[in-house]
């Protein structure tokens, strides 16, 4: 299968400014393409994985990826639905970008990858220049026509974000003239903003070989983005969202999610993921995608190591045997369970409390005398039990466990 007809496959290409001719240079030529990542914060979660997976396996089949930092466009913010976004500092948003380009840099090959940040230019141009040079070139009406400018016409939107649109057109231009970049990709929602840098370099330029193409935004079944928990985004940054907890994430995909997050998140080949999707629906209950899937993300993020971590968490978890966790990994488990400091001696009923595994003392004697509740494996129905250090894991971790699926962590230093 051919990379283009491939990119089709995986669901990565929804709209294409020129299909045929995008299908001619990603298949036969050698190319240079750009994604752009505004720093709006010190980490990209997974719902950004989309492009980067993307931009790898473009770079496996010797095209050259540009990687576009926002360190200018961050500062100003992408329109959306729900309103204005807050304004970052120039300090914060160049410090992002860092952090940003840094964490990209582990997931594609550093000499075949070109880094730029756009406040190199674009801090450059003066407010004349950029009204006479490049405003010129933008029809109001044409800008009000974009969907996500139209969906925020009755709520209002400021000046500052309706002219993000310019702005990311003008990148393209600049990396069109400067580094022979042919190709621009990114999500369905930036659909607008790329036809709009499309038609700045014809403008500008005169010439229209220039090729946008956009992706389907990854949502699960029930419409809601992929890469979201109850606690909140996936990041990509460890100390954010840690190699076991996203581990969880995407062990816990639901089977009729499972075969499209492989396709788009993952780079295992076209025929081991037909095989897991057969798995699926023949032998559901063993869940092999979901676990290939967790391998897969969860390696390629935070590596092998890692991987091996949250695994023996996992299996740690099911099984009851905790003695051959290190202490990092309980310190793992701790952040991810929201993990409870107490003192020496507290008693159980109190710490079950603490930890919301019971609502009330009183409902936490229940579920002792009931036989419900276990410390470090070992079932306690003793309700006047007290927890020591002494009996911790590394002197420290106690698990404590409500049936067969609540765990909670407590430690006492």
């Amino acid at each position: 299968m051919k990379l283009f007809d491939e990119l089709l496959w995986r669901g990565m290409i929804k709209d294409v400014s020129d299909y045929d001719l995008a299908q001619k240079r990603i298949n036969e030529e050698k190319l240079r393409f750009y994604i752009g990542f505004d720093p709006t914060g010190q980490s990209l979660t997974v719902g950004h994985l989309v492009q980067i997976v993307r931009m790898r396996l473009m770079q496996l089949h010797g095209h050259i990826p540009i990687v576009l930092i926002g360190g200018a466009t961050g500062q100003i913010g992408d329109p959306r639905e729900v309103g204005e976004r807050k304004l970052i500092t120039i300090e914060d948003a160049l410090n992002n970008a860092k952090l940003i380009e840094q964490q990209i840099n582990k997931y594609l090959d550093p000499k075949e990858t070109i880094y730029v940040n756009n406040y190199d230019w674009i801090s450059k141009i003066s407010l004349i220049d950029f009204l006479r040079d490049y405003g010129k070139h933008f029809n109001v009406n044409y800008m009000l026509a974009k969907d996500i400018i139209a969906s925020r016409l009755d709520s209002g939107i400021s000046y500052t974000e309706f002219s993000y649109m310019i702005l990311q057109s003008l990148d393209y231009v600049h990396l069109y003239q400067n580094y022979d970049c042919q190709m621009q990709f990114g999500g369905s929602d930036q659909w607008g903003n790329i036809t709009a840098g499309l038609e700045l370099i014809r403008k500008m330029i005169g010439e229209n070989d220039a090729i946008g193409m956009s992706s389907p935004l990854l949502l699960k079944s029930d419409g809601q983005k992929f890469g979201k928990s109850e606690g909140g985004a996936i990041w990509l940054d460890p100390e954010l969202t840690s190699p076991y907890e996203m581990y969880q994430y995407f062990l816990n995909t639901a089977d009729e999610d499972a075969p499209e997050v492989l396709k788009k998140l993952t780079l295992l080949p076209i025929d081991e993921i037909a095989r897991l999707e057969k798995a699926i629906k023949e032998k559901p209950e063993e869940r092999e995608a979901q676990k290939v899937l967790a391998r897969e993300i969860t390696t390629f993020v935070h590596g092998e190591e890692a991987f091996k971590e949250a695994l023996a968490i996992t299996e740690a978890l099911f099984s009851g045997e905790f003695n051959d966790l290190n202490e990092n990994s309980f310190k793992t488990l701790a952040k991810a369970l929201e993990g409870v400091k107490v003192e020496e001696n507290t008693p159980l009923v109190d710490a079950l409390v603490l930890t919301k595994l019971a609502s009330s003392k009183r409902e936490a004697r229940e579920f002792i005398s009931n036989g419900a509740i276990s410390v470090n494996d070992e079932k306690i129905q003793d309700t006047y039990y007290e927890l020591t250090s002494l009996k911790a894991l590394h002197k420290n971790f106690i698990i404590l466990k409500r049936g067969r699926r609540r765990h909670a962590v407590i430690y006492f230093k």
